[in-house]
């Protein structure tokens, strides 16, 4: 056989059994959900977050906000966040578009193990939360991060620069607060602060068109927040997405 002709056979082989590129997906909505599990949040306290989370994704309310939109579909990745340099990824972006999906993830979240307990860097929460969209195997023109917490940014550096920083790149940023009733006896502040922990986040945290900070009155009733707020993000419209040169 001529050297041209094993060439094309060569080649024609590694055409037919290389995998074929294929374009992102895209969702209606990329969405970080982003969990304080700072020390100041116990075992009691942390089962309940995560109980929550996963009810909250395949509650019928929440599946049908995500049915309305025009792909019919949401992309999650579940990030864990404590100290500076505490920060996981416990579940990586997975498609949400039903029941099953949906229930699937919440089985992931109940059985995986906690990451850390060490002190609060929100910053430091958000900027790793930054960091995945950039992998992420969908595509979607919103972009939102959810980041829930029971106390002020502690550690780290400050957390309106990189609130600000985000925001920037077209990405939304919520919160959700939950309250304390009992004042951490070594740093009351931390947890209730003057003015309120949701005034702290809506002055330090939020940020982006139409976002927002609801308030679970305690860890018990966050399950019913995170469903409420699940639907408003959802529902919510689309920002303009920038890059860090522009």
């Amino acid at each position: 056989m001529a050297r041209w002709a094993r060439t094309f056979v060569v080649v024609t082989a590694m055409l037919l059994v290389a995998p074929v590129a294929r374009a992102a997906e895209a969702v209606d909505l990329l969405l970080v959900l982003a969990s304080d599990v700072s020390r100041s949040v116990d075992a009691a306290k942390f089962q309940l977050q995560r109980e929550g989370y996963a009810a909250a994704i395949s509650d019928p309310r929440v599946l049908n906000a995500i049915k309305s939109r025009p792909n019919s579909r949401i992309a999650i990745c579940f990030v864990e966040w404590s100290g500076v340099s505490s920060q996981k990824v416990v579940i990586d972006w997975t498609l949400i578009d039903g029941p099953q999906t949906a229930q699937a993830f919440g089985d992931r979240l109940i059985e995986s193990p906690r990451s850390f307990a060490d002190r609060t860097s929100i910053s430091g929460g958000i900027e790793f939360s930054v960091a995945q969209f950039a992998h992420a195997p969908f595509t979607s023109k919103r972009r939102t991060i959810d980041v829930s917490g029971d106390g002020t940014n502690n550690a780290g550096r400050d957390v309106t620069t990189a609130r600000d920083e985000a925001v920037a790149l077209g990405i939304t940023i919520n919160g959700l607060v939950i309250l304390s009733d009992n004042p951490l006896p070594w740093n009351p502040e931390h947890t209730n602060p003057p003015g309120g922990l949701a005034n702290y986040y809506r002055n330090n945290v939020m940020g982006g068109p139409n976002a927002f900070v609801m308030e679970a009155k305690n860890f018990n009733s966050f399950g019913q927040a995170i469903i409420a707020k699940l639907i408003a993000e959802v529902a919510s419209n689309p920002m303009p997405i920038r890059t860090a040169q522009q």
